[in-house]
């Protein structure tokens, strides 16, 4: 185990491979194929901003520039370095190499499942430890990057920081020892996405949050709502937030439910959702596929009451019945009966939502990572 903080790090044991840790503050590069507006990409925010209270100096190298999350990251005065000019894997990876040996990295962390085997072979080039990434349900990753390339990123890394025990539990049966896994959740900002202490707007509001694709099924959630409006006469109207490739297609099918334009809102992008949540009731997820959605853990802190489909990582997170509901994602009338359910039951909703925020300033908050983050590198250094 670490014998000192990684607040001002000093050579008091060995660290990976018997090499000794440098009498200065920890080194930490996080690697990033993106840094678009996404949950994976506020995850390394936040990791980042942790590191600095922990006096860890730190840097991000990533495979594309000039996104949303890089300006908020330089804020912090952290450097963010390009490192995708080039197309070509093995120019990335001479890139990344030359950039950690002019830090001299110590630990170098993938944050995204395509960017794990340019971090562990850059790592072992330069003799730093390296930790990947497992940001949905690990399965999906390998699918998604093709048998070869999947299997080298689930199989490389020395260490793996998976957001979920469904993806560490995907991970062992995919033949990673599980010695090499840790579980490191997603982490919220619950000072900043706290419960509307006044609600102006009338009626419920369901909101669903996410890319606007396939795997969201926002679809579903388009069915479910019209059901529900046609159940009941409690004012009700959703909201959508996000774009994606299935937005035309969506809004089509909202207007043959007879939705638009006065049952639904199509948002689009929203940079700050502090205020969308505070105006919402239920969050209401219908992926197939998830890791630990960062929507619901937003949600929760916000105080909502969250309806989802039981998929990777969203049961250890909602408890049904005592922070929302869990449906199977192939039975919508599932969906229906426990959206109408919260929309009639006031109480139960707002009890919902108290018991949702309890659980994630206790288990999810951002004062929890450092700890965690203390861990996962004792685990890389030391092993």
């Amino acid at each position: 185990m670490m014998s000192c903080p990684l607040s001002g790090v000093q050579a008091c044991t060995q660290g990976h491979k018997g090499r000794m840790l440098p009498e200065r503050s920890l080194q930490v590069a996080l690697l990033a194929g993106t840094l678009a507006q996404g949950g994976a990409e506020r995850q390394l925010y936040y990791i980042a901003r942790a590191l600095q209270t922990m006096q860890a100096e730190v840097r991000v190298l990533c495979l594309t520039r000039g996104e949303f999350w890089e300006s908020e990251i330089r804020k912090l005065g952290i450097p963010v370095i390009w490192v995708g000019k080039s197309q070509q894997r093995p120019v990335r990876l001479a890139r990344i190499i030359r950039e950690l040996r002019r830090c001299r990295a110590d630990i170098v962390q993938s944050q995204h499942f395509y960017t794990n085997l340019y971090a562990a072979v850059a790592a072992r080039v330069v003799g730093a430890a390296e930790i990947g990434a497992i940001r949905s349900t690990g399965s999906a990753e390998r699918r998604a990057n093709g048998v070869v390339w999947g299997s080298l990123h689930l199989r490389s890394p020395r260490i793996i920081a998976a957001n979920s025990q469904q993806a560490i539990r995907n991970a062992v049966r995919l033949g990673v020892p599980s010695n090499r896994l840790f579980c490191l959740p997603n982490v919220v900002d619950t000072e900043y996405f706290r419960p509307a202490t006044r609600r102006t707007t009338e009626g419920i509001r369901l909101l669903a949050v996410g890319r606007l694709v396939e795997q969201k099924r926002l679809d579903r959630f388009l069915r479910a709502l019209a059901s529900v409006c046609a159940r009941t006469d409690v004012p009700v109207s959703g909201i959508i937030v996000g774009d994606g490739p299935l937005r035309q297609h969506l809004e089509q099918m909202a207007r043959e439910l007879n939705l638009l334009p006065e049952r639904v809102e199509f948002r689009g992008l929203v940079s700050d959702m502090q205020a969308v949540y505070q105006e919402s009731d239920v969050l209401v997820l219908t992926s197939d596929c998830e890791g630990m959605p960062n929507v619901v853990l937003e949600a929760m802190a916000s105080g909502l009451a969250v309806v989802a489909t039981a998929v990777g990582g969203v049961p250890d997170i909602v408890k049904d019945g005592e922070t929302g509901r869990l449906v199977d994602p192939r039975q919508e009338a599932g969906l229906v009966e426990a959206l109408a359910t919260l929309v009639s039951e006031t109480e139960s909703r707002q009890k919902m939502g108290e018991r949702a925020r309890q659980q994630v300033e206790s288990r999810y908050s951002l004062q929890r990572l450092p700890g965690m983050l203390m861990s996962l590198y004792e685990k890389a250094l030391f092993a």
